[in-house]
C-alpha cells in the first residue's frame, strides 16, 4: 500500500489530523533558541483547534510564564460544521462545566483564554484556561474569527489540510507572523511561492524530514480507517499516521535557516560526487533555458555563476545569505529566466524513444494542469531527439 500523504487526505476531506506534543515542542524550541525572547509579550492564536485535548495548546499554556506570554487564544471548529463526521462526545472537562449546553456544543466553535492565575495556585498554566461558546461555528473565515486573529500577534496550527491555501492567505491579509504546518507540494502554490521567493516565508526546522525512520506522525479519530505502510497505535491504544512530504512552514527565524551550505566545485562533484547521476559525468544544460540540471541539492557546485535548476527539497537548505531564488517550473520564472526554446506539442517516450501506452499528443499550454502558464516543465535534450521533462525545480544563483 502507498505512503499516506497530505493530498491523500485533502482529497478525502479528512482534516482531523492532530499534532503529536514532542512534534510542537521541538519545532518551537527551535525558535526559542535562535531568539528566547521570540514569544514574549505577545499573544499566540491557535486556531483550528481542539482545545480540550490539543498538544499546541497544552504546550503553550503549561509554558505560559516561561515564555513570557501576554495572552493564549484556542479557537475549536464546531462539530456539526466539518467535513469530517466522527462519533463525536463532549469531554468531561466541558460536561462537568455549569455552562455545558447539549445543543451548543454541536453547532458553536468554542474559544479558551489563557491570561492570568485563575485557580490561585501562584502560577498561571493549563489549569487557569477558560472557555465559552462562540457566538458561531469557529470558521477562521468568519467575522468573529477574523476579529480574533487581528488582535494577536503569531498564529500557530495545524490548518485543515483541504483548506492551506485559504488560511495562509488569511494570515497573510492580516500580516501576522506565523508557524503552521503544510505539505512540500505547497511550494508551488500560487499563493505560497511569491511568499518563499520574496523571502517572507520559509521551511520551518522539521520539514520533509524522516526521523527515527518516520515521516511525521500525527493521531488521528477512533473511527478513522488506517490504511498505508505507515500507520500505527500507540500504547494507549490510539491511532496515529505518519504523513510523508509534511513539515512546517514559518516567518519566524530559526537557526538552520542560517547554516551555509557546505560545497564542492564543479571539477571535485564530477570526480568525488556519492551520486552516480554527477561523478564522472558533465553537469547538462536544459534545451529550453540557460540554466543547469543539479539532481541533488548537495551537488550543487559551489564556483557555477550561472542559473541552477535545484529540487523543490532544496529549500530545507537554503540560506537567504548564500542564494538567491529567482523562479520555480511554471511559477514566476519566465521574466528572471526566459525561454531559449519553446515546444508547440511533445510525446511520452520511454528512454529508448518509444512513445509510451498512454501517450497522446501533448500540448505546453494544458490549462487543466495547476499553475501550467504554456510552457511545461524544463527539459533536457537527450542525444538531439529525446526530450525529456524534468521534475519541479527551482531556480536558484550564488549570491556574490
Amino acid at each position: 500500500m502507498p505512503i499516506p500523504t497530505m493530498t491523500n487526505a485533502q482529497n478525502a476531506k479528512k482534516d482531523e489530523f492532530y499534532t503529536q506534543y514532542l512534534d510542537v515542542e521541538k519545532e518551537m524550541s527551535a525558535y526559542l533558541e535562535f531568539d528566547e525572547n521570540v514569544f514574549r509579550g505577545k499573544t499566540i492564536l491557535l486556531p483550528c483547534d481542539d482545545p480540550e485535548w490539543s498538544n499546541f495548546t497544552k504546550f503553550f499554556a503549561q509554558n505560559f510564564e516561561r515564555f513570557g506570554l501576554k495572552k493564549l487564544i484556542s479557537t475549536s471548529y464546531a462539530v456539526e460544521s466539518k467535513n469530517y463526521k466522527s462519533n463525536y462526545q463532549p469531554t468531561l472537562f466541558e460536561i462537568n462545566n455549569p455552562q455545558f449546553d447539549e445543543q451548543k456544543t454541536r453547532t458553536k466553535g468554542k474559544i479558551f483564554t489563557l491570561t492570568r492565575d485563575r485557580t490561585g495556585d501562584g502560577v498561571i498554566d493549563v489549569n487557569d484556561l477558560e472557555w465559552n461558546y462562540l457566538k458561531g461555528d469557529g470558521d477562521f473565515r468568519s467575522d468573529e474569527i477574523k476579529k480574533i486573529r487581528d488582535e494577536s500577534d503569531i498564529i500557530i496550527t495545524n490548518p485543515p489540510f483541504s483548506l492551506f491555501r485559504e488560511f495562509l492567505a488569511w494570515i497573510v491579509e492580516a500580516n501576522k507572523q506565523f508557524v503552521i504546518i503544510g505539505n512540500m507540494n505547497a511550494i508551488s502554490y500560487k499563493e505560497v511561492f511569491p511568499l518563499i521567493m520574496a523571502n517572507k516565508m520559509w521551511t520551518g526546522n522539521r520539514f520533509n524530514r524522516r526521523i527515527n525512520g518516520k515521516n511525521m506522525t500525527f493521531y488521528v479519530p477512533d473511527d478513522y480507517k488506517l490504511s498505508g505502510t505507515e500507520v500505527n497505535v500507540d500504547d494507549k491504544g490510539k491511532k496515529m499516521i505518519s504523513v510523508a512530504g509534511t513539515g512546517w512552514y514559518t516567518n519566524l527565524e530559526h537557526g538552520r535557516r542560517h547554516q551555509p551550505l557546505s560545497l564542492m566545485t564543479m571539477d571535485d562533484n564530477i570526480k568525488f560526487s556519492k551520486h552516480k547521476e554527477v561523478r564522472g559525468k558533465e553537469y547538462v544544460k536544459y534545451d529550453n533555458y540557460d540554466a543547469i540540471e543539479i539532481p541533488f541539492t548537495d551537488a550543487i557546485p559551489s564556483d557555477y555563476d550561472g542559473i541552477m535548476g535545484v529540487p523543490i527539497s532544496f529549500l530545507t537548505k537554503y540560506n537567504p545569505e548564500q542564494f538567491e531564488i529567482v523562479g520555480l517550473t511554471q511559477r514566476g520564472c519566465h521574466d528572471a529566466v526566459p525561454d531559449t526554446k519553446t515546444y508547440n506539442d511533445y510525446w511520452e517516450v520511454k528512454q529508448s524513444g518509444e512513445k509510451t501506452g498512454s501517450s497522446g499528443g501533448k500540448t505546453n499550454g494544458n490549462a487543466n494542469v495547476e499553475g501550467n502558464d504554456g510552457r511545461k516543465n524544463y527539459f533536457i535534450n537527450k542525444d538531439g531527439r529525446i526530450v525529456q521533462s524534468k521534475y519541479q525545480r527551482i531556480f536558484i544563483k550564488h549570491k556574490k
